[in-house]
C-alpha cells in the first residue's frame, strides 16, 4: 500500500503536511532571528493554511492516527503558540525598558505556558471523545490571529508596547477559559 494514503504510515499525505507546517514554523523562526518580520509572517501564515489542509486530508482519506495527532499539536505549538511570541518578543518588547520588559518577559512565558497546557488538554479530550461542536476557549490558531493583529496594531502605531503587553496576557488567558468557539 502507498505509504501517503495508508492510515499507520508516520509520513502519510497529512501527516506530510504537518510537517510542511512545521518547516514554515522554523523557517519563521529563522528570518524573526534576522529581523525579517515581513517574511516570518508570511511563512507562518502559510503553515496556517498547511494546518487546516492537514486536517481535511485526515479526515478525508481517513488517514487520522495517534502520531499524526501528537504531530498536529507540536505543529500547532511551534507555528501558533512560539512563532508569535517570539515575534512580538523580538519586533515589539526589545524596544521596551525596565519593568515593562520584565512583565513582557512573564507574560511571553505566561502565553507560551497556555498555549502548551491548551494543546495538551485539547489532546486528551480529543482521545476521550469530548471534542463536540464548540472549543472550550480560544484554540491556538485563533490565539496566534489575535497576536497578528496585536503585532500589526503595534507596527502601526495603534497600540503602544505596553498595551501588547497587557493584550497578550489576555489572550493567553482566553487559551484555557470557558469561553465557547464554534469548530467549524
Amino acid at each position: 500500500m502507498n505509504p501517503l494514503f495508508n492510515p499507520k504510515s508516520h509520513f502519510n499525505l497529512a501527516n506530510m503536511f504537518t510537517m510542511v507546517n512545521i518547516t514554515c514554523g522554523l523557517i519563521a523562526t529563522y528570518l524573526i532571528t534576522q529581523h525579517n518580520f515581513f517574511y516570518a509572517i508570511i511563512f507562518a501564515w502559510i503553515g496556517g493554511a498547511f494546518d487546516i489542509f492537514d486536517g481535511k486530508i485526515a479526515r478525508k482519506f481517513k488517514l487520522s492516527n495517534e502520531f499524526g495527532i501528537q504531530l498536529d499539536s507540536f505543529a500547532d505549538f511551534l507555528s501558533f503558540v512560539l512563532v508569535p511570541v517570539f515575534l512580538i518578543f523580538q519586533a515589539v518588547y526589545s524596544d521596551l525598558g525596565g519593568v515593562w520588559f520584565v512583565a513582557a518577559v512573564i507574560v511571553s512565558v505566561y502565553y507560551v505556558i497556555s498555549g502548551l497546557r491548551r494543546l495538551i488538554q485539547f489532546n486528551i479530550d480529543a482521545e476521550a471523545g469530548e471534542v463536540g461542536k464548540f472549543f472550550v476557549g480560544v484554540p491556538t490558531p485563533l490565539g496566534a490571529i489575535l497576536l497578528w493583529l496585536v503585532y500589526l496594531g503595534y507596527t502601526y502605531g495603534v497600540l503602544p508596547g505596553a498595551l501588547v503587553v497587557f493584550m497578550m496576557a489576555v489572550i493567553g488567558w482566553l487559551l484555557n477559559s470557558k469561553v465557547k468557539v464554534p469548530h467549524p
